[in-house]
C-alpha cells in the first residue's frame, strides 16, 4: 500500500513509498485495531523532519512514514477490542512505550529515555498511508458529530495536556486562579489554546504578527478571545496596556519570543512553552532582571510537549464543548487540503511555501 515517507538525513526526500498490508493479527493477545486512513494533518513538524532536522527510521527500513494525526474508520478488531468496534470514527495517540518508568503507569506520552518512539516522528512509522494497525490501548474513538473536525483532535490533545499540566504545577500554591491569559501564536496550537481558555472563563489575549483582519484573529475572537498584533505592540507595551498575564501558552517556534515572554509575567504566573526550535538562532536576553524576578515573583516554567490517551479524551470533550458554544469557528481552522497520498509533493510545498494555510491535511480517503 502508499505512504508518504522521508529519508531520514537527507534532506527534501519525501517520496512516496510501498508498506505491506497490515492486519488485526500484527497485534498479539487479540488487542489489534485496524484503520483505514481518512485524513491526514501535516504540520511544521513534518516540514522539519522532511528538511533532516530530526527524525530515525524504524528497524528494517531506510526511510520513515511521516505524519503525526490521523483521523480514519475502524475496519476489523481483534477479539479481545472492547472500546472500539468497525464502523467507528477514531484517531490515535502518537508515542509508543520506551521503555521507561513513565509506561508502566499508563504515561506513554512521558519518557525518562534518551530514545523514545512516536508515530511519523522518531523510530516508528506514521499515518500518511491506507491502513495502520495498531493496540487497542492507543485507539481513541472520535464522535460521529465531530468528524468535520477530524485532524484537529491530535493537535488539541496536546493543548489538553499543556493546559493540564500548568494547573497541576501550580497546585503548589494552594489557590490558583488565572484571571488573564496570553496565547502566543495563532497556529493551530495557539488557536486550540485559545478555545481551551476561553471555555474556562479567562480572559485571553492572542499574540500573533499578522496585522487584523485575518482569519487568525476572525478564529480567536470567534472563540471570544482578543487578538493583538504584535507588529503593531511589543510584548512589553502589551503588557503595560492590558496586564501581565498569570498563565502563557507559548506556541510561536521563535525562542526569542519565548525567552521575552519570560520578562512579561505575572507574579506567580506560569509559562507552558509548546513549541520546537530546530534552528540556531541566539537571542540576548536580560538574564539578571529575568532570574530575580523569577525567583522573587515565585514563577514557574513548563515545557509540554505529545499527549495519551485521556489528554486525547479530554480534547475531545473541548472540541465538542467549543463547538458547541461557538458553531461553525473550530472548522475554520482546517483551511487547506490535498487529494490524497500521491499529491505528496503539494503537500510538502504548502508546508514550506503557503503562509495563508493554516492547516494542512491530506484527505487520503473517503468515507
Amino acid at each position: 500500500m502508499k505512504a508518504i515517507a522521508v529519508r531520514p538525513g537527507t534532506a527534501n526526500s519525501v517520496h512516496l513509498a510501498e508498506l505491506p498490508m497490515p492486519a488485526v493479527s500484527d497485534i498479539p493477545d487479540g488487542r489489534g485495531v485496524l484503520v483505514r486512513v481518512l485524513k491526514v494533518g501535516v504540520d511544521a513538524t513534518d516540514r522539519e523532519i522532511n528538511e533532516a532536522q530530526y527524525g530515525n527510521a524504524p528497524a528494517g527500513y531506510d526511510f520513515l512514514v511521516i505524519g503525526h494525526e490521523c483521523f480514519g474508520v475502524v475496519e476489523a478488531v481483534g477479539a479481545n477490542v472492547r472500546r472500539v468496534r468497525p464502523g467507528d470514527y477514531v484517531t490515535c495517540t502518537v508515542r509508543r512505550p520506551g521503555g521507561s518508568i513513565f509506561d508502566r503507569i499508563g504515561r506513554n506520552d512521558i519518557t525518562s529515555e534518551e530514545t523514545y518512539y512516536e508515530r511519523g516522528i522518531n523510530l516508528r512509522h506514521g499515518f500518511l498511508t491506507e491502513y495502520f494497525v495498531d493496540d487497542e490501548e492507543y485507539i481513541v474513538r472520535m464522535p460521529q458529530a465531530l468528524a468535520h473536525l477530524h485532524v484537529l483532535a491530535e493537535p488539541m490533545s496536546c493543548v489538553a495536556k499543556a493546559v493540564e499540566q500548568a494547573f497541576l504545577a501550580q497546585q503548589r500554591l494552594q489557590v490558583w486562579e488565572p484571571k488573564r491569559a496570553w496565547v502566543t501564536g495563532a497556529g493551530q496550537i495557539g488557536l486550540l489554546s485559545a478555545l481551551i481558555l476561553c471555555l474556562r472563563g479567562i480572559q485571553v489575549l492572542t499574540l500573533a504578527r499578522g496585522a487584523k483582519p485575518n482569519l487568525k484573529a476572525e478564529i480567536a475572537e470567534g472563540f471570544g478571545a482578543e487578538y493583538v498584533s504584535t507588529a503593531e505592540l511589543s510584548l512589553h507595551d502589551v503588557a503595560a496596556r492590558y496586564g501581565k498575564p498569570d498563565l502563557i501558552i507559548e506556541a510561536t517556534g521563535s525562542s526569542s519570543i519565548a525567552f521575552t515572554c519570560m520578562d512579561v509575567l505575572a507574579h506567580n504566573g506560569c509559562m507552558v512553552w509548546t513549541s520546537i526550535t530546530g534552528g540556531k538562532t541566539e537571542t540576548e536576553v536580560p538574564s539578571d532582571r529575568i532570574n530575580l524576578n523569577w525567583v522573587l515573583g515565585n514563577k514557574l516554567l513548563v515545557g509540554s510537549v505529545n499527549a495519551n490517551f485521556r489528554h486525547f479524551e479530554s480534547g475531545i470533550r473541548d472540541l465538542a464543548l467549543g463547538e458547541a458554544t461557538w458553531p461553525g469557528v473550530l472548522q475554520k481552522i482546517l483551511t487547506t487540503p490535498v487529494a490524497g497520498l500521491d499529491n505528496y509533493r503539494e503537500m510538502m510545498r504548502l508546508l514550506v511555501e503557503d503562509k495563508q494555510a493554516l492547516k494542512v491535511f491530506v484527505e487520503v480517503a473517503q468515507v
